[in-house]
């Protein structure tokens, strides 16, 4: 990868990892699911007049909306609301390459290598680990919740599988469409309407900042950029970055909140990482063929994963 293809991939994973801290700001003064609906809504319009819809079904674009957006967002917001720190989201959240692999092996067929299983089997490990860490100082409640919103995250994953080779930047503000309706009707049943209308009636300066860092940065930008370097160079060359995404979250949560993990989190978490590395690459021996390009193994195992879904849809 040429070094300022690296740089981009570098500064998406940044922009990606300090979005947590972005939202953990916007929920101090908005309900997490109007959050949500403000957020896809921004995202969609109103780029929804500039941007080429997907040639794909509306219910893919719908499906992905569904479970890669809204669930998995809803489900996150709602967990951080709780309590769930900011610098320990992205990591949980990672989760979802293990569900998209266990997914795609039941619904799609594809048959998972011994690489994928056993990082799946060290994942759970990890997520032992965070959980007993987590649950020595903390309610597990928001964690499971973000465990719920990486198995969402994984069926979007496979959902997605019908959009490969389609326009990241597109699909994500195609399936915006479907996230703000639901998850305005979900805040008013839950937080009630007057909570909600006095919130959106009277966004503060922090909010709409942390609106603009999610819409902008992160979803347009980001996305736009890891789109492009996945139509530039092999997955194998680009999943890897994604890895940056939960130490620079943590580095962000610890400068702008104070939050220290537990040793048990920082273990698991260690854990967690090296499960999903394994589960999406093969040992360096078999990276590269005798021609010295990458070998048709590690192909297959990379291709098989829709454009950014291993990326943390932040």
């Amino acid at each position: 990868m040429k070094p300022r293809h690296a740089a981009l991939a570098v500064l998406v994973a940044v922009l990606w990892g300090l979005n947590f801290i972005a939202i953990e700001l916007g929920l101090r003064d908005v309900p997490p699911l109007a959050f949500v609906a403000l957020r896809f809504a921004l995202v969609a319009f109103p780029a929804v007049f500039f941007v080429k819809k997907p040639d794909l079904p509306w219910r893919v674009i719908a499906g992905v909306g569904i479970f890669m957006s809204a669930g998995q967002f809803g489900l996150v917001y709602l967990a951080m609301h709780l309590g769930m720190p900011a610098g320990l989201a992205p990591l949980v959240l990672q989760s979802q390459m293990l569900f998209t692999i266990l997914l795609a092996a039941a619904v799609l067929r594809e048959r998972p290598t011994a690489a994928q299983l056993a990082g799946v089997g060290a994942g759970v490990v990890g997520l032992g680990f965070v959980a007993a860490g987590r649950g020595a100082v903390a309610p597990l409640g928001p964690l499971l919740l973000v465990v719920l919103a990486g198995l969402s995250w994984g069926i979007g994953n496979t959902i997605s599988r019908a959009a490969k080779g389609t326009s990241g930047l597109g699909l994500v503000v195609w399936s915006a469409l479907v996230v703000p309706v639901p998850m305005l009707a979900l805040s008013a049943l839950v937080d009630g309407p007057a909570a909600l209308l006095g919130a959106l009636g009277h966004l503060t300066l922090p909010v709409w900042l942390s609106t603009l860092f999610t819409v902008v940065l992160a979803s347009l930008v980001g996305y736009s950029a890891w789109n492009t370097l996945l139509g530039t160079y092999p997955a194998a060359a680009v999943v890897p970055y994604t890895l940056l995404v939960p130490p620079v979250g943590m580095a962000g949560a610890w400068l702008a909140f104070g939050e220290v993990p537990e040793p048990l989190e920082l273990v698991g978490g260690a854990v967690l990482l090296a499960g999903v590395a394994t589960a999406v690459f093969r040992r360096r021996s078999q990276k590269v063929s005798p021609r010295g390009g990458p070998s048709e193994g590690l192909q297959k195992t990379v291709a098989s994963w829709p454009s950014g879904s291993s990326a943390p849809n932040a």
